[in-house]
């Protein structure tokens, strides 16, 4: 039975490790999440800057929260964070069909971030700003959402990283483009 992504796409799964990749289920979600503290601390430049980008993102919904009457548009845009089904992390009793961080989660943050976290970037007493802070924004707001806000900002990276070694670990036939929401 094909479980996990290397059966799918008939690679061997210590190839993935050589890489440094994960081997995910594409069945069920997997207990796992993308932990902000272990980019902020990894010795690997390429994370360090990750966890940089996504404290320069929050530093800017907080300077937009200022703002009163913010569109419903904008505010999606900007402040909801979806689940990314594509990576297969999360709590999800069957499927990969987390609920993310939706339209409570945006309201709260725009509502409270310049009040609550007015000086959130430029914090004195840390070595550095920590995004597990939004977990006090609404209630039930734990580590995997937390782990949908990151994956929504850090896309980018994961995407091509994830072409990256898919173009040299699997044959032509598998390869195809897929949007990802």
């Amino acid at each position: 039975m094909k479980v996990h992504f290397s059966d799918f796409f008939e690679i061997k799964a210590e190839l993935l490790d050589e890489y440094g990749a994960f081997d995910p289920s594409l069945i069920n979600d997997l207990p796992l999440f993308i932990d902000p503290f272990l980019l902020f601390t990894s010795s690997k430049q390429e994370y360090q800057y990750l966890h940089k980008e996504i404290i320069k993102y929050i530093a800017f919904l907080r300077d937009i929260s200022v703002q009163e009457g913010i569109s419903d548009g904008l505010l999606e845009a900007w402040f909801m964070f979806p689940e990314v089904r594509q990576n297969w992390l999360g709590y999800s009793r069957s499927g990969n069909g987390g609920s993310g961080l939706g339209k409570g989660f945006a309201k709260s943050l725009n509502n409270n971030l310049h009040t609550v976290f007015h000086n959130f970037g430029s914090e004195t007493i840390t070595e550095s700003s920590h995004l597990e802070k939004l977990c006090l924004i609404k209630e039930g707001v734990g580590k995997d959402n937390i782990s949908d806000f990151i994956t929504n900002i850090i896309k980018k990276y994961l995407l091509t990283y994830t072409q990256k070694i898919s173009r040299k670990l699997i044959e032509p036939k598998f390869i195809q483009e897929h949007l990802i929401n």
